[in-house]
Parts: structure tokens; C-alpha cells; sequence
């Protein structure tokens, strides 16, 4: 029973020692997810800022074929199967790239929302043919853009001894 307290003192001892490092744990993980939210935004802002510019320079009409948006999500999607290849298969690159250029940069310049807005302006416009056109016209177009940008990187990359 002489060694019960001490016994006690050293449980008490890790079990506070185990609940800073449980703290610091989360506190770091709160710090790495503020950061990827922060590339992420920053990101997204210039994505989105690509993608208004490419509306500018050429805008679409209230009843006209959305080219604009069909394109700017052709050249996202082949930019996208390009960069994960490279960074998931041939190069070595910062933990916060991805987030900023595959999630922000990309997931902001590529507008699958307005993708549907355009659907559904096409369809109030009595065009629900060229509606579903487009419709159909992005899901392959991305597709196969993505798929393009990946299988030429990796032809490219393994070419180059990358």
C-alpha cells in the first residue's frame, strides 16, 4: 500500500502527458487545415478570375450555344489530367500544391454549376435540343479531355525518363 500513491502520481503523469500530446495533435491538425483552406481560396480566387476574364473576352448570348463555358471546361479538364498525373505518378511536389492548383486553381477556373445554368437558360430559350446537346456535348468533351491530358503526360514523362 507504501507504493499505491506513487503508483497513482505516475498514472496521473501520463494521463496528463497523453492529453497535451492529444491537444498539440489537434492544434497542428487545425493549422494544416487552415492552410489548405487558405491555398484553396487563394486558389479558387484565381480560377474563378480566369474564368470570368474568358466570359469577358468572349460572352455567350441569352439563347446562343454556351462555347465559353464548354471550353473553359475542356482546357480545366485537360489541364487536370495533366497535373495529377505529373504530381501523383512522375514528380514530387509541395503537400499544398494539389490543394491550390488541382482543387482552387482548377475546381475555380471549370464551372460545372454554370454548366447547368446554361442547361436551363437553353431550355427557358425553347432550346431544349441544343440543351441537351451541350448537356451531352461536356460530360464526353470533359472526359475525354481528362483522359487525353492523362495517358499524353505519362507518354510524354515516361518518353523523357521523367
Amino acid at each position: 500500500m507504501r507504493g499505491e500513491p506513487a503508483r497513482r502520481s505516475l498514472a496521473t503523469a501520463v494521463t496528463a502527458d497523453a492529453a497535451v500530446d492529444r491537444a498539440r495533435v489537434r492544434r497542428e491538425a487545425r493549422r494544416k487545415g487552415l492552410r489548405v483552406l487558405a491555398v484553396v481560396a487563394v486558389g479558387g480566387a484565381l480560377g474563378a478570375s480566369a474564368r470570368y476574364a474568358a466570359a469577358l473576352l468572349w460572352p455567350t448570348g441569352g439563347a446562343a450555344f454556351p462555347w465559353t463555358t464548354l471550353a473553359v471546361n475542356a482546357v480545366g479538364c485537360l489541364v487536370i489530367g495533366v497535373f495529377l498525373v505529373a504530381i501523383t505518378e512522375f514528380l514530387t511536389v509541395h503537400p499544398l500544391l494539389r490543394p491550390f492548383f488541382g482543387t482552387g486553381v482548377l475546381g475555380g477556373f471549370t464551372t460545372f454549376s454554370t454548366y447547368c445554368v446554361d442547361i436551363e437558360r437553353l431550355v427557358r430559350a425553347d432550346r431544349a435540343g441544343i440543351a441537351l446537346a451541350y448537356l451531352a456535348a461536356t460530360v464526353v468533351i470533359a472526359l475525354a479531355a481528362t483522359g487525353t491530358g492523362m495517358v499524353a503526360t505519362r507518354r510524354v514523362l515516361v518518353t523523357r525518363g521523367t
